[in-house]
């Protein structure tokens, strides 16, 4: 038997939580080990993210201290998504199976058992997927649930409630491997890959201690990415504004008709303020959305690399 699983966790600015991060992280590998359901070849793969703290030399050190941990250090901050994305490409000619999840211990780490089991009995991505928000403030949880709705709208094949705390297995990942777009949004590609899919559900917990390093910003870009590089009705439905403006533009020359009719002239300053700022707006909607498709394909186009690896710390290199 090998499956080998190694555990993926981006990390930007975390010297706070990764001495307990690391402690849990390796109890848990212990336990799956002793248990018969992963290899001991198993590792933890960190990936620092550019970051300005001692992360970095945590994670030098937890590997000269014990060979199960690795490391992969980015040579800038690049974002969540591309570490993500840099350490699962990194484990993927060494790994069966890759579980991601965050350094913050948010995520539910006895899940990683339930996640292990599916994959044992033959599926090849399962989602973690949060049973309830009742930790999240309010304005989050009414975000998070429009975001959701919205993507749905849209017709983005999204997992509910899941963010990237998720197993995949070798073949799932040499077909992510295939994917080469600029503009990540792991949450909605990985549902597009198929295979076989299960889902385990889990509580999340408060942060053990730094703070959330995904500000409303980062949150809203991330966002922008996931609408604009998963569907395309945004354009579609600039073509129906403009169905629709043509009818409401009707309305004035009813109006001025009507009241022409009843012998009350309507004032030309109210119809024309009102055609310029409906019209000006819904023009400068239109170009917004359009500019952020042309400024994806310009990016794809260019085909720059996503990432660079200026060190890594691992038994083999």
């Amino acid at each position: 038997m090998n499956n080998t699983l190694y555990i993926v966790v981006p990390c930007y600015n975390e010297e706070a939580v990764l001495p307990e991060t690391a402690v849990r992280l390796r109890d848990k590998l212990n336990a799956l080990t002793d248990a018969g359901k992963i290899s001991p070849a198993s590792r933890i793969l960190f990936v620092n993210d550019g970051s300005r703290d001692a992360t970095w030399q945590i994670i030098c050190r937890l590997h000269g201290e014990d060979k199960r941990f690795s490391g992969v250090s980015l040579s800038r901050n690049r974002g969540h998504q591309y570490a993500l994305l840099a350490g699962l490409m990194t484990a993927k000619d060494r790994a069966d199976m890759t579980i991601s999840i965050d350094a913050d211990l948010q995520d539910d780490l006895d899940a990683i058992d339930a996640m292990v089991d599916k994959y044992l009995h033959g599926y090849e991505i399962v989602y973690g997927v949060r049973s309830s928000r009742a930790s999240d403030t309010g304005f989050k949880r009414g975000t998070a649930l429009s975001f959701y709705r919205m993507m749905q709208k849209l017709g983005a094949e999204i997992v509910y409630n899941h963010a990237d705390f998720r197993l995949m297995g070798k073949r799932a990942l040499e077909a992510l491997s295939a994917y080469k777009e600029q503009s990540l949004f792991l949450r909605g590609i990985v549902p597009m890959l198929g295979f076989r899919t299960a889902t385990v559900e889990y509580v999340r917990s408060a942060r053990f201690a730094g703070e959330s390093k995904y500000t409303l910003r980062k949150m809203l870009a991330l966002a922008a990415d996931g609408v604009t590089s998963l569907s395309l009705r945004p354009l579609r439905w600039i073509l129906g504004a403009a169905g629709l403006l043509f009818l409401l533009a009707l309305i004035p020359v009813i109006l001025g008709v009507v009241s022409l009719c009843r012998g009350m002239p309507l004032s030309d300053r109210d119809v024309l303020a009102f055609c310029i700022f409906f019209v000006g707006g819904i023009v400068l909607a239109a170009l917004g959305i359009v500019g952020e498709y042309v400024g994806k394909t310009l990016l794809e186009a260019k085909a720059r690399p996503r990432y660079f690896i200026s060190e890594i710390v691992h038994d083999d290199e």
